[in-house]
């Protein structure tokens, strides 16, 4: 049978090793290319031929949600696993509704890892227990969503990013864009929320314990 060729996307070099000897060690995968920004990620897909894409989503040059989105619109059928450091409750469902196939947090252990993959590998979506639930919680309660699920997943990166004290700059530097466009995406994510000062955003957050 054919390997599965896996593409590998994240800015730690140490990571990549690590992620590198657990996809050997599993029957008929294979890594075939690593990068460590998103800019190379858009590079590698339109150039080669994965089966599927190990994605971070704090990279260099690009976010990877933004690089999800374009993933999808080039190669809307390849497989994306987000492998990310933050909580499932802060992205999970924001990475599934982009089209992810699956998302995972990095303190998970190797064999969930291993499991993800394989079912990704199979054409099936890795949902772990917990963020099962929340999806099922959200479908129970579709006509009573929270206020900041209409944010899209860079509106709601942001609103995390300005929860946890980031002043606009910082946000600009880390997400590769400029303090103006910082100020535009804080404009629409207090239009939606009919919030008036970060204050109110700080509040609702920690009520939700987002942050």
């Amino acid at each position: 049978m054919k390997a599965k060729r896996v593409l590998i996307a994240d800015d730690h070099a140490i990571f990549r090793e690590g992620l590198r000897q657990i996809i050997a060690g599993i029957e008929n995968y294979e890594v075939a290319d690593e990068v460590e920004n998103g800019l190379e990620v858009l590079c590698k897909i339109r150039n080669n031929k994965y089966d599927l894409v190990v994605l971070d989503i704090s990279l260099p040059g690009r976010n990877g949600l933004d690089v999800l989105a374009d993933i999808k619109r080039h190669k809307p059928k390849l497989p994306v696993l987000i492998l990310s450091m933050y909580p499932e409750e802060q992205f999970g469902l924001h990475a599934l509704q982009a089209g992810a196939a699956g998302y995972l947090t990095k303190g998970m252990p190797v064999h969930e890892l291993t499991n993800a993959l394989q079912r990704i590998g199979m054409g099936k979506r890795y949902i772990s227990p917990s963020l099962a639930e929340a999806v099922v919680d959200r479908l129970d309660h579709e006509t009573e969503r929270p206020t900041h699920e209409s944010l899209s997943p860079r509106e709601y990166q942001i609103a995390c990013a300005i929860s946890a004290g980031k002043k606009p700059k910082q946000i600009a530097e880390e997400l590769t864009m400029s303090v103006k466009t910082v100020g535009t995406y804080r404009s629409r994510i207090f239009l939606k929320m009919n919030f008036s000062s970060n204050a109110e955003l700080i509040r609702y957050m920690a009520g939700k314990e987002l942050i």
